[in-house]
């Protein structure tokens, strides 16, 4: 029997801190929103149905995943207004299209190898 090393500890990543903050259906509801617009807190917790404290939750979920960044509007400092980052939402494409090509390359190999093994016959 071979053993593999493991780390002991895997550091989380950018992506990890994406897909992570993306996991949940409030939150990707929250994104699709800020897709449209930047959005105040009170605004998204009111069209998601949700409290303030759940909705506070989510958007500090969404803040460590990097994907929102607040601001506060000039005629009032107690409202936070939320805009969508771009750059993890365009290192997680990168990171899907590296998988995506990992996988056709692989299924590529796969085809090849059951052409050659079979003699191209199929079922």
């Amino acid at each position: 029997m071979v053993l593999v090393a493991r780390p002991a500890a895997l550091k989380p990543t950018a992506i990890d801190r994406t897909l992570a903050a993306l996991a949940d259906p409030h939150r990707r509801a929250v994104v699709e929103l800020l897709r449209e617009r930047p959005r105040a807190a009170g605004e998204l917790a009111k069209v998601l149905g949700l409290t303030a404290p759940a909705m506070s939750r989510h958007l500090r979920a969404l803040r460590d995943g990097r994907l929102v960044e607040p601001s506060h509007p000039e005629f009032d400092a107690r409202v936070r207004v939320y805009a969508l980052r771009q750059g993890p939402i365009d290192e997680l494409r990168d990171w899907l299209a590296a998988a995506e090509t990992l996988w056709i390359d692989q299924l590529a190999a796969f085809k090849a190898h059951v052409e050659a093994t079979d003699g191209g016959e199929g079922a």
